[in-house]
């Protein structure tokens, strides 16, 4: 068996165990309570487990313990004590991503549980070197730095991935299609005597891999648990691991770092191979200091969400954030095998960036729409709508109620004089056709005939 096949027996373990301690874990998550409700912030409507981050811990201890007792990886493990900075490591931050999920933690406790992490993975070994500037030369990094960087770099990408698992799924593929790269970038280094054959990173972004592997089946769309808190932060923590180890490695003199990554490697190797979550946390800093809110505050502005509201479904945009992390892996790996393309490398890098910034930012579509009808756009305002058009009148009057009895007949008159107001009323009666109205002078009043009655009684 090949040397690098070894790799893949881990592989193989971290998924298996990771996939069979799923369903165990999701149980026990259900029987404590340690679940995830629906809310506003969230996308799914039902109540489910917290039980990835469990299950991929148990899948990264069977796997290190593989590695370990494997003839071909056991240099890896002889006199160095990087392998148990790593597993103490993974364990603080896991320890920190159980209570959170548990209880909410505030952003600066969390962030110091990841400087923990940080310090453990410094202080057991697992450091970079040095790292090479685009055109600047090469950075010796001093006791005295390396430890800052390192715990910057370590809270980068564990929040990176946190803020992308957002949809089912997603920061499981993501991660495993970045670290599998990770994997066969580090591995063809250590095939053309690049890195050394002691270089864990590696092996730890194999691991990586094969946990996300075993997990996704049981988190892509309509996911039957989640990784939480407590899976982020250790895939974040593995990633950080691995990309140190290789990229801050790298004999700056070497001929892959002179020749083919001349513009873009060791040090950006990293952001092409984690683009998606880095590209996505460096804008929701941007964004959420700019609304002055804190960079812990949740929103619902992050790419996948993005992706949502331009019409893509749940798995669909799942996917197309998977393509562009192969995408970006494709970058560092092709030119690796084929050194023909690495003139057309910073091109291609050029053309990603319009598309990413034409594809995720929606709000150029709706300022467009919201600015038809200004005058100062030039579109003509819309019409206001036509007023509503008055009532018909009737073509018939209503006929007046019959009464179910016909009315007695009317008593004779009496012999009485008619009044001045009955003999107008007769006037207008007779003249003229029915309906029609007349104007009729009023008639002359006679004479006071009560005048010599009063005067006698007076």
């Amino acid at each position: 068996m090949p040397w690098y096949a070894w790799y893949g027996v881990v592989l193989a373990v971290a998924a298996a165990v990771t996939a069979a301690s799923a369903w165990p874990a999701a149980w026990f998550a259900r029987k404590v309570g340690y679940v995830a409700l629906p809310g506003e912030r969230k996308i799914h409507t039902r109540t489910t487990p917290y039980g990835g981050g469990p299950a991929m811990f148990l899948g990264f201890l069977a796997a290190t313990m593989v590695a370990a007792g494997i003839p071909r990886l056991h240099a890896l493990f002889v006199g160095s004590s990087e392998p148990l900075g790593i597993v103490l490591a993974a364990a603080a931050i896991f320890g920190v991503g159980l209570i959170d999920d548990a209880r909410e933690m505030s952003a600066p406790a969390k962030i110091a549980g990841q400087v923990l992490a940080a310090s453990i993975l410094y202080f057991l070994g697992v450091t970079l070197y040095w790292f090479k500037v685009p055109l600047g030369g090469v950075v010796s990094l001093t006791p005295g730095i390396t430890p800052l960087i390192m715990a910057l770099w370590v809270i980068a990408l564990t929040n990176a991935v946190n803020l992308i698992d957002g949809l089912d799924g997603l920061a499981a593929g993501v991660v495993a299609i970045g670290g599998g790269a990770l994997a066969v970038y580090g591995l063809r280094l250590m095939e053309i005597g690049i890195l050394t054959s002691t270089n864990i990173g590696p092996l730890v972004a194999v691991i990586a891999c094969g946990i996300c592997i075993g997990f996704l089946p049981f988190n892509f769309h309509p996911a039957k648990m989640f990784m939480g808190d407590s899976g982020a932060l250790l895939l974040g923590l593995l990633m950080s691991a691995s990309t140190m180890v290789i990229g801050g490695r790298i004999p700056p003199s070497s001929p892959t770092t002179g020749n083919t990554y001349f513009f873009f490697a060791p040090l950006l190797i990293p952001f092409f191979i984690l683009g998606v979550p880095i590209v996505d946390m460096a804008f929701a800093f941007v964004r959420r200091t700019a609304r002055g809110t804190g960079f812990q505050t949740p929103d619902k502005d992050h790419i996948h969400h993005r992706l949502l509201r331009l019409g893509h479904g749940h798995r669909r945009s799942v996917v197309i954030l998977w393509a562009w992390t192969a995408i970006l892996s494709g970058f560092i790996l092709f030119p690796l095998f084929v050194r023909a393309v690495n003139p057309f490398i910073p091109l291609g890098v050029a053309l990603l960036a319009v598309a990413l910034y034409t594809w995720f930012h929606p709000d150029l579509r709706h300022r467009a729409e919201a600015a038809q009808g200004d005058p100062a756009s030039g579109a003509p305002p819309p019409s206001p709508p036509p007023p509503p058009s008055p009532r018909p009148a009737p073509t018939s009057p209503r006929p007046a109620p019959t009464s179910p009895r016909p009315a007695p007949p009317a008593p004779p008159p009496s012999p009485r004089p008619a009044s001045p107001v009955a003999a107008a009323r007769s006037a207008r009666t007779k003249s003229g056709p029915p309906g029609a109205v007349r104007r009729v002078s009023p008639p002359s009043l006679p004479s006071d005939r009560f005048a010599d009655r009063r005067d006698r009684m007076g």
